[in-house]
């Protein structure tokens, strides 16, 4: 959020006309080394340390500024004006009870009065001491737009959301356009969840940012051009292009549209890793963490020790631990933080992650209060049902939105819950007990498309109930059937499979056609993209047969389903492949398999092509940690396709010749 405007500006004092041009030009690095040069035979050089801390501050280098007019203070102290900048430099370094302490040694004066409140309130808001925040405002001139701004900052953190928007925008309206306030308002449509005006607001930020600075290098890095860093300059912030691109990313990402999310973040003006604002570390971390799970979890480890950091960070970080199973890594950190627990945690999420990490060693105890935790939903969500019904008998629109709004937050929070008390016996592959909590649910799940999934997954993995499974996994698809590479490959998978076992041929064929045809369509694009949706569905049904004992079939299929292997061999591809492979080996070594001699050459064929194309992929998935240096694994060179594939090919030899 946009905090105060303070309407405080540096002068550039006295300085040489080459300094002069490089400050014009905005070259404040190369101004700062020419001034540390002068500064070292001129220490005491008031002018040096003034120009010092104004390039200092426009480099956003807060601290460093802070410094410098700390040292002019001293050799000034008649001069309130330096000690205005430092507090505001200080405030700005987020030192708030420093900065506050410095604002209490500016003498009262007609010209200064005014911004010294306005710097306290800031503070004030920096510190969430709202109350303080809100008297330092109302002594302010109501006639101010800055007084309007600062009333919706504090409405904003009331949560008054609809308020703080009338606020921002009748700002907007009296200043013309200012990137910052823009942003405000496109944030408070944000929270409002009315994306559509909150985008077309960032699209007005992003306009003027290219139209005005294309030196800033938008959209460069996504289009693939190498363009060196912009700098944390002041022209930077001033157009609140990196406050935009990274609202956008959330709207896309809370759109589950994550490629755009994606995207979002590398349209965003170029800067060095070390250079990136603590949101923008966070929403990568966040949004890489499928593909770079050590990079991000290192990221937000670091965020939670730097002061302050984005709110999000605590609960993401506990959560990504859970989701990818490091529970006593999430004990360490609540226990580490239990000063932050109560800030950054709701008693939902608190409740909800004690119960996740209670998993581990006691599973019983973790479905009890998994259990306690839905009973309290599934009431509030009948409340909410209830208030929907009055509402809407009531024929008030506006009751109707906010009631359907509750209840939508009201499911949003149960679906979790309800996904991983289902986990705990879905782990031990009771799969009668995991339908039977999915149909208790089903009077507030049945439209909810994570619920629909998982029911579909369920039934599916009872192997008997083919015919229910494609009930639910056929509206899935059809959801995105013109895009069906959107839907997830597994689902595909299952679906096809669960045509084949009730003997829907015809339906399996048509779908699988219908993703070849969309895959060839992306390849004529970019012929080096990789695509394993066709892949994983011939993977999956081969896979299918060959536990059915048909390996002639199944392993054929596996096979083929890896063609062209520049680009279906995947790391995941192939350990699936492998696993039939093996199995194979293992029936033939008992002798409860027979197999032609024509298919045991083309399994060797196979493999050497494997060979050749596995090289470089490994087949280990990257852990974001390892625990104790795992003993089990195998050295570096053998955790590859090339030699997992050798090593297969060494067996199949073996049983040629015997």
């Amino acid at each position: 959020m946009n905090t105060f405007i303070q309407n405080v500006y540096i002068k550039d004092g006295e300085y040489t006309k080459t300094i002069y041009s490089m400050i014009k030009e905005q070259r404040y690095a190369d101004t700062i080394k020419v001034l540390l040069t002068l500064f070292e035979s001129h220490p005491d050089s008031r002018p040096c340390l003034s120009l010092l801390a104004h390039c200092h501050f426009y480099m956003q280098d807060f601290a460093a500024a802070a410094t410098c007019y700390e040292k002019l203070v001293q050799i000034c102290p008649e001069e309130n004006i330096y000690k205005l900048y430092h507090a505001q430099s200080l405030h700005q370094a987020c030192m708030y009870q420093e900065a506050w302490s410095v604002s209490l040694t500016v003498i009262d004066s007609s010209n200064l009065d005014y911004k010294v409140k306005k710097l306290q309130a800031a503070i004030k808001y920096g510190q969430e001491d709202m109350v303080a925040a809100k008297n330092l405002v109302d002594q302010c001139p109501l006639d101010d737009v800055d007084t309007e701004v600062n009333l919706g900052c504090l409405l904003y953190k009331e949560e008054e959301y609809k308020q703080a928007l009338k606020k921002f925008t009748n700002a907007l309206q009296i200043t013309g356009f200012k990137p910052h306030l823009s942003y405000n308002v496109a944030l408070s449509y944000f929270k409002l969840k009315e994306y559509a005006a909150s985008l077309k607001h960032i699209a007005d930020i992003v306009e003027q940012g290219i139209r005005e600075h294309p030196e800033l290098g938008v959209g460069m890095a996504t289009e693939g051009i190498e363009v060196r860093s912009v700098g944390n300059t002041l022209t930077l912030h001033q157009t609140a292009l990196t406050e935009a691109f990274n609202l956008k990313a959330a709207i896309e990402y809370q759109l589950q549209n994550y490629e755009a999310a994606k995207e979002a973040l590398t349209d965003m003006p170029p800067r060095s890793e070390e250079e990136l604002d603590a949101v923008t570390l966070h929403n990568q971390a966040l949004l890489n963490m499928d593909i770079k799970p050590s990079e991000g979890f290192e990221k937000l480890q670091f965020l939670l020790q730097q002061n302050p950091f984005p709110p999000e960070t605590f609960a993401n970080l506990l959560l990504l631990y859970c989701k990818y199973q490091y529970y006593d890594l999430a004990a360490d950190v609540l226990a580490e933080n239990v000063h932050l627990t109560y800030k950054y945690l709701t008693p939902y999420l608190y409740d909800f992650l004690d119960a996740l990490i209670t998993q581990q060693t006691s599973p019983e105890e973790a479905y009890r209060k998994f259990d306690d935790l839905a009973n309290k939903h599934t009431e509030t969500l009948r409340k909410a049902t209830k208030q929907v019904q009055e509402a809407r008998l009531n024929h008030d629109d506006n009751a109707v939105k906010k009631a359907v709004t509750d209840y939508e937050e009201a499911l949003d929070r149960y679906v979790p819950v309800l996904m991983a008390q289902a986990k705990i016996y879905w782990d031990r592959e009771n799969y009668v007990q995991v339908e039977k909590i999915f149909r208790k649910s089903v009077e507030f799940c049945n439209e909810h498309d994570i619920w629909k999934l998982n029911v579909a997954h369920t039934l599916f993995m009872q192997e008997n109930k083919f015919k229910e499974a494609t009930g639910f996994y056929e509206p899935i698809v059809r959801k995105k059937y013109d895009n069906i590479l959107d839907t997830s490959a597994i689902v595909l998978a299952n679906l096809c499979v669960s045509y084949i076992m009730t003997s829907q041929n015809a339906d399996a064929e048509e779908l699988m056609k219908k993703i070849e045809k969309e895959e060839e369509a992306i390849s004529f694009e970019d012929q080096d993209k990789k695509l394993f949706h066709l892949c994983i569905v011939n993977l999956v049904i081969g896979t299918l047969y060959c536990s059915k004992g048909n390996y002639e079939f199944g392993i054929s299929r596996v096979m083929k389903s890896l063609e062209p292997y520049n680009k279906k061999l995947g790391t995941d591809t192939w350990f699936y492949a492998k696993r039939c492979f093996l199995s194979l080996l293992e029936q033939l070594a008992k002798q409860l398999v027979v197999l032609k001699d024509t298919t045991l050459q083309e399994c060797i064929q196979f493999l050497e092509h494997c060979e050749v194309y596995g090289r470089d992929i490994p087949t280990v998935i990257e852990q974001p940690f390892d625990v104790q240096d795992i003993l089990t694994v195998a050295p570096q060179g053998k955790q590859t396709v090339v030699y997992e594939a050798r090593y297969l090919k060494s067996l199949f030899l073996k049983l040629q010749m015997s």
